[in-house]
């Protein structure tokens, strides 16, 4: 881990992002299933779930986990935490079993808050080590009743806009979780999005159909709108397409922020269902490459542009976005105030506009780095980090994600970049999903494989057999093209192409 700065200035994020709450005590700030939480009842929420950790011995420094569905009380965990110095770590719930053992060990977690669905195999998990597992609710001591009866006044820690405030988990589409600290300053920057690009004020209403430890509602769904005094909707369970159009259509949020497979579940709904959503304003999209063929279906059906972002863990907050307007197919956006992106070639040249490069990002939130200093040295480089991902920049600048960096290869002379061979096959109707990897074969030359979800299950090779045919060169035409049931997933969405070469590596090696 490295520090930016030597500030002495005290600096606390809590107090940073509650600090409109006292002129604004009376207005909404979080919308649940049990009614709404005014600023002025977060704040003393907040306070109260302080005191509480105080109570537990929790203290400045100290790591806790949160394993707690999407509420008022998650939310004043997460920034009592901040506020009494503590480190906050959102835990992810649709992790393997055997990654909790692993995270609680390394990341010596004192304490984990979790809902009562997990407590068995967290404690399970927690033999051995010194972490307690305390539940949210229910019989016994809980962490909701040593809230209530906690006092409501908590002044700050003193800590320092360098100091650790939270943990972030990364989303596992590589392997075991990696964790990414981040602190106060970062933590304070929340809501650039909504500010600076869609232009947001205390007006807005925002629901977030992913989760809070996912980095991307962490910033735009929860810490962003507080930080700029709007209104936020919380769904406290695994959220439904049909769910999330009753809560549009009751609440009337004018942001949405969503991931490519939920956009597409919503419009499996049918155009008569999406009516209510015809009254946001702005859909944003992020998580993965939004498919060419769900935005045109998306604007068909509900007459709006889903507008992409980009983000990472490791930068908090967005890194890249269209803005309302100026959404173009395929693009990704534009770089946010602050910002400065590099693209990079293997031999670590910049390349120019139209040639495909690693991007490298120096960004105001960028984190102090990962857990482990041996990941720290290899990803970040002199204040700059890379992000793994390989982009194309247009001549006005505007940015288009091509996939990861190590799946880019060169046949026949020809760069060869799989998300242009998903969006080849993805044009027809007739598949759902479609992701594409790279696989040694059996002479360890690498190759395309591609993977494919088919609306008409048993004809999916088929047709994507006869879209490549049709739309791709020879030497981009996938060597395999497998058909599968669904496509494996992290819990936040994103497709985990490892598991896909190692369905196929174990089917080659028979």
């Amino acid at each position: 881990m490295t520090k930016r700065s030597n500030m002495s200035d005290t600096y606390n994020a809590a107090e940073i992002v509650l600090g409109q709450a006292a002129r604004l005590k009376d207005k909404s700030a979080l919308i649940h299933s049990g009614g709404t939480v005014s600023y002025g009842e977060l704040l003393s929420l907040v306070n109260r779930a302080a005191n509480a950790l105080a109570a537990l011995g929790i203290v400045r420094g100290a790591r806790v986990g949160l394993m707690m569905m999407d509420s008022p009380l998650y939310c004043a965990a997460f920034l009592g935490l901040v506020k009494a110095g503590a480190v906050a770590i959102p835990l992810n719930p649709r992790l393997p079993a055997s990654d909790y053992g692993f995270i609680l060990a390394s990341a010596e977690l004192q304490l984990v808050v979790s809902d009562s669905e997990h407590m068995s195999m967290l404690s399970k998990a927690a033999a051995g080590t010194a972490t307690r597992i305390l539940c949210v609710s229910g019989p016994g001591e809980s962490f909701e009743r040593l809230v209530a009866a906690a006092r409501a006044v908590f002044t700050a820690a003193p800590t320092l806009r360098d100091d650790p405030a939270f943990w972030l988990l990364s989303s596992g589409t590589t392997g075991r979780p990696k964790a990414i600290i981040h602190s106060h300053g970062n933590c304070a920057q929340g809501g650039k999005l909504l500010s600076e690009v869609i232009g947001a004020d205390e007006s807005a209403v925002v629901l977030g159909t992913s989760k809070l430890f996912f980095t991307y509602c962490l910033d735009n769904a929860f810490l962003g709108p507080i930080n700029i005094g709007a209104t936020t909707i919380l769904i406290d369970s695994w959220p439904e397409p049909e769910q999330v159009v009753e809560q549009i259509a009751r609440h009337r949020p004018n942001i949405v922020f969503s991931v490519p497979t939920f956009y597409r579940r919503l419009l499996n709904l049918g155009a008569p269902q999406l009516a209510p959503l015809k009254n946001v304003a702005y859909f944003y999209s992020a998580g993965e490459r939004l498919p060419d063929a769900i935005a045109l279906a998306w604007r068909e059906a509900v007459g709006r542009e889903i507008h992409s972002c980009y983000g990472m863990s490791e930068s908090f907050v967005n890194t890249l976005a269209c803005h309302p307007g100026r959404q173009r197919l395929g693009a990704t956006g534009l770089p946010l105030d602050g910002v400065q992106v590099r693209l990079l070639d293997r031999e670590d040249r910049e390349v120019g506009a139209g040639e495909p490069g690693v991007m490298w990002i120096k960004h105001p939130s960028l984190a102090l780095g990962y857990q482990s200093p041996e990941a720290t040295a290899k990803a970040f480089r002199d204040g700059w980090f890379c992000t793994g991902d390989l982009f194309v920049r247009d001549a006005d600048g505007c940015y288009y994600h091509q996939g990861r960096a190590d799946e880019l290869l060169r046949i026949a002379g020809q760069w060869v970049k799989p998300a242009e061979v998903e969006e080849a096959v993805l044009a027809d109707q007739g598949l759902r999903e479609a992701a594409c990897v790279v696989v040694p074969d059996r002479d360890g030359f690498d190759r395309l494989a591609l993977f494919v979800v088919s609306a008409r299950p048993g004809e999916g090779k088929a047709i994507a057999e006869t879209r490549c045919e049709q739309d791709l060169p020879q030497y981009s035409r996938p060597k395999w093209i497998c058909e599968v049931g669904e496509l494996p997933r992290t819990p936040t969405g994103k497709v985990q192409r490892f598991r896909l070469r190692e369905l196929l590596l174990a089917e080659l090696t028979k």
